[in-house]
């Protein structure tokens, strides 16, 4: 006996073309999500990882601030100030990065073409000048990136305050004697979620860098009288 062998009729073939287009796509759309989120999940890890090297820099940096004073000032000034959007301060950079030693910085958020950039300046001060240095020709290193805001925060008292004042919180320090006694830096990205708010308290006194301080009236004298 003889038998026949039965094939696929064009409507069949169109179908099972069709069913393999439509899993393919499905397939091609679900690669395409998953390398979409893993792509976004090594983003945002970078992110929290850079957020966390940079407050971790941030923490250990401000709480060694250095009470450096501009000797040929009226008032033998500090060479720290502090605004909203804006800090100036010394402190002291490790050897392996500069060669070390003390430099003045300022922090702050720059725009750089479309782009804005949490970033520190830095300058090796002239503390024999007769007035505070201008970032004109600074070296600087970019912190972060896409930052919209830096909101400076400063605790202490008003200048020529007593100790037994009452200290409050400011987003501007004026005292030109003595460092705040506590500083808080919030930084909010461009599209992320806003940093953990970073609160340090600066580790040595401003009589640290002075040679002869005055308790009563919290400032430093050249002398002992003057």
């Amino acid at each position: 006996m003889m038998s026949r062998t039965r094939g696929f009729t064009l409507i069949e073939l169109m179908l099972a073309l069709v069913l393999m287009a439509g899993i393919s796509s499905i397939l091609y759309g679900s690669l395409a999500l998953a390398s979409r989120s893993w792509d976004g999940g090594e983003a945002k890890a970078d992110q929290v990882s850079d957020m966390r090297s940079t407050l971790a820099y941030l923490r250990a940096q401000l709480s060694e601030q250095y009470p450096q004073r501009m000797w040929k000032t009226p008032e033998v000034q500090l060479m720290f100030a502090g605004e909203r959007d804006e800090m100036r301060y010394a402190a002291v950079l490790p050897e392996r990065v500069a060669g070390g030693g003390v430099y003045y910085f300022r922090l702050a958020v720059v725009r750089n073409g479309d782009k804005s950039q949490l970033v520190q300046e830095r300058l090796i001060p002239d503390t024999s000048a007769l007035q505070e240095p201008e970032f004109r020709d600074s070296e600087r290193s970019v912190l972060a990136e896409d930052i919209a805001e830096l909101k400076v925060s400063y605790f202490g008292r008003d200048a020529n305050a007593a100790e037994l004042d009452a200290p409050s919180w400011r987003d501007r320090w004026d005292d030109r004697q003595r460092l705040p006694l506590l500083v808080r830096v919030d930084v909010k990205p461009v599209k992320a979620p806003p940093w953990p708010s970073l609160l340090v308290e600066p580790r040595r006194g401003p009589e640290a860098g002075c040679p002869v301080w005055d308790n009563a009236q919290g400032r430093c004298l050249r002398t002992g009288g003057r």
